[in-house]
């Protein structure tokens, strides 16, 4: 087991409520992408509300802006499922559903292995990296360091 894993944090702004007619193919497809991320190599722990399997409830950005957190064992971990799973798939058709944001809406950085952040840690991170741009405490896939601070040649 390592020492640290990676924690993400994404946000979309949706296109219209999730109750919408235009939203209703998005939300059939939360409970298979979030069974496969549940299943995937690598997977640790994913945010859900309590009482649902999802997020969706959890806005700490207003009501038109939905987040998506995760813990993993390592950044392949995460990009494997990110890129080379089905849930690349829906990936692809995120315009359907959300607009596209001027400012940085995925934030990953390195947890003690067993600590579960809080959504007030996330925020406090993608802050940080809209703020400052990608750093060892807060960074993007486009430029990753390792739990030492080091940058990684991707």
């Amino acid at each position: 087991m390592t020492e640290h894993h990676l924690a993400q944090l994404n946000v979309a702004r949706l296109r219209e409520p999730l109750d919408a007619p235009s939203m209703a193919e998005f939300l059939a497809l939360f409970e298979p992408v979030n069974a496969l991320a549940d299943s995937a190599p690598g997977f640790v722990w994913r945010l859900t509300d309590g009482d649902a399997d999802d997020a969706t409830t959890i806005r700490p950005y207003g009501d038109d802006v939905i987040i998506n957190m995760s813990v993993w064992e390592s950044r392949e971990a995460l990009w494997n499922f990110t890129y080379r799973s089905g849930h690349l798939d829906v990936l692809r058709r995120r315009r359907e559903w959300f607009l596209r944001m001027a400012e940085p809406s995925i934030v990953m950085w390195w947890v003690p292995a067993g600590r579960i952040p809080s959504v007030e840690e996330a925020r406090d991170r993608l802050e940080r990296v809209r703020r400052e741009g990608p750093g060892p405490e807060a960074f993007t896939f486009r430029e990753v360091y390792d739990p030492a601070g080091v940058t990684v040649e991707i």
